[in-house]
């Protein structure tokens, strides 16, 4: 620094005579004749001929070596200076003069209010707080999906705050075109932020850490600025128009979450179901102020806006279709969509497309990072687990990396607890276009289907394993006990079914197959009864195709239960007829008794109690010949249900009773829970009271161990009745609300209201209260599915 000046200082005197250039050394050497400056800056004004560059080089070495100096001086009668604008920022040593006539400056750059702009009430009251001068924020990033609305939210926001006048200083606003292919560079925006603080072009420095010095040096000398970079792509574009002074704000938008640059963070999310609604009304009202389509259908509105993804830029281009074809009734935009195996086609209204803003993001990912992207677009359910994700890209781990990357730039959104994703419902419609579009591409989405459904395979039947285990039999492969299974199974449910589903397709039809056989179990178990008819009847339309009756068997089996669970009893009654004749056609004994069992409980549930009393004696005998204590013990406990139901209670008694002990025998405490319940339900009808309560506590302890909630709130049920005949009223009570907590575990929320009114009953008084005591509840082992095959194939493992 010292030797720049010291050259710059010499020819400035070999110029004009020793006397400036010897005051210009010693003052520039620090010789300690602070006087001299006055003098050789007299000297030096003689010397510049007007030129401010000479002058800047000058004035900085006068501030650098006495502090104020250059102000000083400036502000004497040094008529050549007059009229410039004396900027100083202490970022090494820069001060700048400008001179001449102050160039036009454009600091209301803010655009218009954006039409039809309505709802984020949270996120805009967020951003006021941070844009409000109290705040120690500096810089505030709006993050979101492509056309999620950050740049409306951003220029709402700042009209607001506007309004207010927290920004006397005026508002610079820039695109930055970050997701374009020549995106604005950090160097090009200051040049255009510079000529809008009133800049002339011929003062603005060649480089670029110049140019940052000058715009903060601008701005120091001004009230507060609200800086707004629309559409920034990386932090580097935003960092060089930081402010150096605290009074103002930069406002950023960004596709990209962009922590690096210290920002509060502001992530949009899409628009609530309410708020997309009144999106699509008031942008036809202000096409057409008597445009009452959404609101003459709303239901169909409702239903546009969801396939719009309530993302407001699909909103706006489904408005601007309809108010382009003021005939045109919601209804039939929601089907032209909702038929289209390509929504995006239609969200398109010539000039704004949602396609084209996600194409945008997605061309400036990395291979691998476009790679996942395409791939979770296939994943079965909502949400993908970093196992499901690691079986679709087919590592071993999950790609952690390049999910956090995808979630950074708001393509991928983390999903519902630690470890699990989801896509926007359009990007993902967005994703699996790619795929379709390009042979390559697809043969690549159906190896990542096979991977994902050889994974589901593997482990749902070591769950399923895990279900079924009895003392004895093999440890199961990786779940330790019940509740792991269970969560595994509760966490990857929607995947499961949804997986189940691609069996539809010829190249997945014995996989699906396969992986449906492992859900019966624990879809029962768990009360998920449409999920069940769901899997069965996709797995028996599959593996009829495919000419495997014993699995179609299986298929027929597990949705007749489903369907007498759910009340269809006719349909159940034809499915296990199926089911029976199918495994009596493959000469499997054991499994054609499982399915005359299952058929004699929907011969009960339709009434027709001698065919099911004679159901269930066969497989009783059946299974009593084979020497099968635990299938013995379920037809005993189904031949009890028939018995109590026609009035035979001692024989149901002995029948229960029978079935508690072979379950015993075998170790199935769950099923023996089962015959306790049942077996107390007798034994009250016998007038058995006492006997009856011991029962339903004996089975409520075991229900309670396995997390069995519906049949927990079914032994509490009984026991509440069993204190109510005993009028003990507050038991009673105490009981029936735990028993409502227990359905309400269980997802039944029918049940739940059931016994809580039974519950209220209790309160009334004496001529109010209803007479007698609801009957006891019964329950019934959960109908046994066929097992699944024991082991997945070698290349079903990822």
């Amino acid at each position: 620094m010292r030797a720049a000046l010291s050259a710059l200082l010499a020819a400035l005197a070999d110029g004009a005579g020793g006397d400036a250039g010897q005051a210009l050394a010693e003052a520039a050497n620090g010789s300690g004749r602070p006087e001299a400056l006055r003098d050789w800056g007299d000297r030096v004004a003689e010397l510049l001929g007007g030129d401010p560059r000479i002058a800047g080089a000058v004035a900085a070495a006068m501030e650098r070596y006495a502090p104020g100096s250059a102000a000083a001086w400036y502000g004497g009668d040094h008529s050549d200076f007059r009229g410039g604008v004396f900027l100083r920022e202490v970022v090494g040593v820069q001060v700048v003069i400008q001179q001449g006539a102050a160039a036009p400056e454009a600091l209301a750059s803010l655009p218009p209010r954006p039409g039809g702009f309505t709802g984020r009430e949270g996120e805009t009251a967020e951003l006021l707080r941070a844009l409000d001068d109290s705040a120690a924020v500096l810089v505030t990033a709006v993050s979101g999906l492509g056309g999620i609305g950050k740049t409306a939210l951003a220029v709402e926001t700042a009209h607001l705050a506007c309004g207010e006048g927290w920004f006397p200083g005026g508002v610079l606003f820039v695109d930055l075109h970050g997701y374009d292919e020549q995106p604005v560079s950090a160097d090009q925006a200051l040049q255009s932020l510079l000529r809008a603080l009133g800049v002339a072009p011929e003062h603005i420095p060649a480089t670029a850490d110049d140019r940052a010095v000058l715009y903060r040096s601008v701005l120091a000398r001004r009230g507060a600025v609200l800086v707004l970079a629309d559409n920034a792509s990386s932090p580097d574009q935003v960092r060089p128009l930081l402010p150096g002074e605290g009074r103002h704000r930069v406002l950023v938008t960004s596709r990209d979450r962009l922590p690096q640059l210290g920002a509060r963070l502001v992530p949009l999310d899409q628009l609530t179901a309410e708020e997309a609604r009144r999106v699509l009304d008031l942008a036809l009202r202000i096409a057409d102020p008597e445009d009452g389509r959404v609101a003459d259908d709303a239901e169909a509105a409702g239903q546009l806006a969801k396939l719009c993804g309530h993302l407001p830029l699909a909103l706006q281009i489904a408005a601007a279709l309809l108010a382009e074809d003021p005939g045109m009734p919601v209804a039939e935009l929601v089907g032209q969509l909702g038929a289209s195996h390509d929504r995006l086609v239609h969200l398109d209204d010539g000039e704004r497309s949602v396609r084209a803003a996600f194409e945008l993001s997605y061309r400036r990912l990395p291979p691998e990072q476009a790679r996942l992207l395409r791939l979770l677009a296939l994943a079965p359910g909502a949400e993908v687990s970093d196992e499901v994700a690691a079986a679709l890209v087919g590592t071993d781990g999950p790609p952690l990396w390049d999910l956090r990357a995808l979630a950074r730039a708001h393509l991928v959104e983390r999903g519902n607890g630690r470890g699990r994703w989801r896509l926007h419902d359009l990007v993902r419609v967005f994703g699996a276009g790619l795929l379709t579009g390009d042979g390559e591409l697809r043969e690549e989405g159906e190896a990542a289907r096979e991977r994902v459904l050889g994974f589901y395979y593997r482990w749902a039947c070591a769950a399923d394993d895990r279900l079924r285990w009895l003392p004895g039999r093999a440890e199961p492969e990786r779940f330790g006990d019940r509740g792991e299974a269970l969560t595994w199974l509760d966490g990857e449910r929607a995947g499961l079914v949804a997986a189940v589903g691609w069996a539809r397709e010829e190249r997945h039809a014995e996989a699906g197959v396969r992986l449906a056989a492992c859900l019966g179990q624990y879809l029962g178990w768990r009360r998920y009864f449409d999920d069940g008819i769901t899997v069965a009847g996709a797995a028996r339309e599959a593996a009829y195709r495919t000419g495997d009756r014993l699995r179609e068997a299986i298929a027929w089996n597990n949705l007749g239960n489903a369907l007498g669970e759910a009340g269809r009893v006719e349909e159940a009654i034809e499915a296990h007829t199926h089911a029976r004749d199918l495994f009596r056609d493959a000469g499997d004994r054991h499994l054609e008794a499982i399915a005359w069992n299952n058929l004699g409980n929907a011969l009960r549930m339709a009434g027709r109690v001698e065919e099911a009393i004679e159901a269930h004696t066969r497989v009783r005998d059946l299974f009593r010949d084979a020497g099968d204590g635990d299938g013995e013990a379920r037809a005993l406990n189904s031949l009890g249900n028939v018995l109590w139901m026609v009035g035979r209670v001692e024989e149901a008694i002995e029948a229960y009773t029978h079935a508690r002990d072979l379950y015993r025998n075998v170790g199935d405490r769950h099923s023996e829970a089962v015959a306790w319940n049942n077996l107390g339900v007798a034994l009250r009808e016998a007038d058995r009271v006492e006997e009856s309560g011991e029962a339903y506590a004996e089975a409520l302890k075991v229900y309670q161990e396995f997390e069995d909630w519906y049949g927990a709130g079914t032994a509490l049920q009984n026991l509440a009745i069993v204190y109510e005949t005993a009028e003990r009223p507050a038991d009673a009570h105490a009981h029936y609300l735990q028993a409502a907590e227990a359905f309400i575990r269980a997802n039944d929320l029918l049940k739940a209201a059931v016994v809580r009114a039974q519950a209220g009953a209790l309160t009334a008084s004496p001529t109010d209260r209803p007479t007698p005591a609801s009957p006891p509840a019964r329950t019934t082992d959960s109908a046994q599915p066929s097992p699944p095959p024991p082991n997945a194939p070698d290349t079903a493992v990822p």
